[in-house]
């Protein structure tokens, strides 16, 4: 892509590598560029500091949680983990349902639709975010409540519940990657870049180095987990059509500097305060000890001051310590204007050599053309097993979702009988219903595979419906029994019940006159490998008709089809 004159919005702009892009990305001539930090102070210090750089461009900032929805962007996680309603609302916007209303109540979707970017990149260190809300901390809380160890009351131990539910980060990764991928899609988004991260600033399990935890740490895993599991997402979002054009940028060491001084050490954003112990007043070793005793120590004047350097996300380092991690055979370390060399290479449409996705895409294996050969093969000997049995071999279930199931049993029945597809669409919705639901009453060992596999049959009135004694939609939701309105009941036809209504019927003419062709041999004149070969009708001799309309429609109705081998 060219920058010159686009859009730009940079995630994590305040920090150590957002800035280094921010100031490369001026450099190529943006017409905007949205500087976001979690905070108000750091997203204004951030386009201050970028003033000497930004020439004409339009530099504004904004700030907020790009992982929360919009009435919570702005406060501390632990503010929402300790409020019943609020950690609730969290909890929800999670774990409930993608609709269009919850993806769009995310504060990551409003950004988006507000500054419609044309370029986003990502560095935000989304992994060290969503890792270190520490979920091994909370188990524990959880474990003491039920354990009674401290005589919990119900309520005590549904918030520590709550408050591990609020802690695990898969979701979480998950639910952001459909709110970004959704908010790109609808705004003409043309390109995502993420920085990401190792976990391990590139070293192995036997990393000697935490964020100050003991170890092992199981949180620093889950940071590296994350990180790998935010990689297969966005490979994912890079083969998903209408989809921006997805890469990531994955430093291997520590990333280094953005400052060196003298003065206060903060931890965790605070000073840390000077405390003393004297010498000749020891305190002795007991039975039991205390992690934190606020009775020790003495609190001295002033805080802790120091030489340090700023690694930006992995913080602050004393000489010794910068030192040791980026020594040879250790983390090493690796510049910020380095990456953004990398990034801007990448988005100008050249090759850094260090694009994950890329790589990803260019070494998984994909679909070989022996197995196209054999395919057919397979497919004659279930066709020639169909008819020694007397058995059609449609839908079982077990390849999802139960939409499928639903599709490729209309799509039978259809073919049951109409088996001149053609003639389905030259009667009325009226005359369809009826035949398919003759079908449906003649055949019982059809209807019976039907109903045991957990597919509803609505009868053409909309009111009667046949089904066995499970069934796969509506799925269970906390519950087994639901509320039933027009609303839910369409929806779940639409996503799991054979239908036999009118409208139904009218629904599968269109698509069958929009998907199959219907030539007889010889009367198309493009035989070139241009023509729709898949999708033209071979009349009843067309053993396929059901998977292949059925490929179609998930292919060009569902936006469901493959873009990459």
């Amino acid at each position: 892509m060219n920058i010159r004159n686009s859009r730009i919005l940079v995630l994590g702009g305040w920090g150590l590598v957002g800035g280094a892009v921010c100031r490369r990305l001026l450099e190529g001539a943006p017409s905007y560029l949205a500087v976001l930090s979690l905070r108000e102070r750091e997203a204004r210090e951030a386009v201050d500091e970028l003033t000497p750089f930004q020439g004409g461009c339009q530099v504004v900032p904004d700030w907020g949680d790009i992982f929360l929805t919009t009435p919570l962007k702005d406060r501390q996680r632990a503010e929402i983990l300790n409020d019943a309603n609020l950690r609730r609302q969290f909890i929800d916007s999670v774990f409930e349902k993608p609709n269009e209303a919850r993806l769009k109540s995310f504060f990551l979707y409003q950004l988006i639709e507000k500054h419609r970017p044309d370029i986003i990149i990502d560095s935000v260190n989304s992994a060290t975010g969503l890792a270190y809300q520490d979920t091994y901390t909370a188990y524990y809380d959880v474990r003491e409540a039920l354990d009674g160890a401290v005589g919990a009351s119900v309520e005590d131990a549904r918030d520590r519940i709550e408050k591990l539910v609020s802690t695990i980060s898969i979701p979480q990764l998950i639910r952001h990657l459909q709110v970004l991928n959704e908010a790109c899609r609808q705004n003409g988004v043309r390109m995502f870049l993420k920085i990401g991260t190792t976990g391990t600033g590139g070293m192995g399990l036997n990393i000697p180095y935490t964020h100050s935890e003991d170890k092992p740490s199981g949180q620093l895993l889950s940071k590296s987990s994350l990180a790998g599991a935010h990689s297969m997402l966005l490979f994912l979002m890079g083969r998903t059509p209408g989809s921006p054009y997805v890469k990531e940028i994955k430093p291997a060491a520590v990333i280094a500097w953005k400052k060196i001084a003298y003065g206060e050490i903060h931890r965790g954003g605070r000073p840390i305060p000077l405390f003393d112990c004297d010498p000749s007043a020891p305190i002795s070793i007991g039975a039991t000890f205390k992690r934190v005793d606020d009775s020790a120590g003495a609190k001295q004047s002033g805080n802790l001051k120091s030489v340090f350097i700023d690694t930006g996300e992995n913080g602050i380092f004393s000489t010794e310590e910068f030192f040791t991690i980026t020594a040879a055979d250790q983390m090493e370390f690796v510049t910020p204007e380095e990456i953004a060399h990398s990034v801007v290479t990448e988005i100008e449409g050249g090759n850094s050599g260090f694009d994950v996705v890329g790589a990803l895409d260019a070494v998984v294996m994909g679909p070989t053309y022996r197995a196209g050969v054999l395919r057919k093969a397979a497919l004659d000997e279930m066709v020639r097993l169909e008819r020694e049995s007397g058995s059609r071999s449609i839908a079982f279930e077990m390849l999802g979702p139960p939409n499928l199931s639903k599709l490729l049993y209309e799509a039978y029945l259809i073919w049951l009988a109409f088996p001149q597809v053609h003639d389905f669409c030259k009667r009325t919705p009226a005359e369809c219903s009826a035949a398919l639901l003759k079908v449906i009453e003649t055949n019982a060992a059809l209807r019976q595979t039907i109903l045991s596999i957990g597919v509803p049959i609505l009868m053409p009135d909309g009111v009667n419906y046949l089904r066995g004694p499970e069934v796969k939609i509506p799925p269970y939701a906390g519950s087994n029994e639901f509320k039933v309105d027009s609303e839910n009941l369409n929806e779940w036809v639409r996503k799991g019940w054979v239908d036999l209504r009118t409208e139904n019927m009218q629904v599968w003419q269109s698509r069958i006159e929009r998907h199959l062709r219907f030539e007889e041999h010889g009367q198309h004149t493009d035989t070139s490998s241009g023509y729709p070969w898949l999708s033209r009708f071979e009349g009843e001799s067309d053993t396929h008709f059901v998977g292949k309309i059925v490929t179609r429609i998930f292919i060009e109705d569902e936006n469901g089809g493959r873009i990459k081998a």
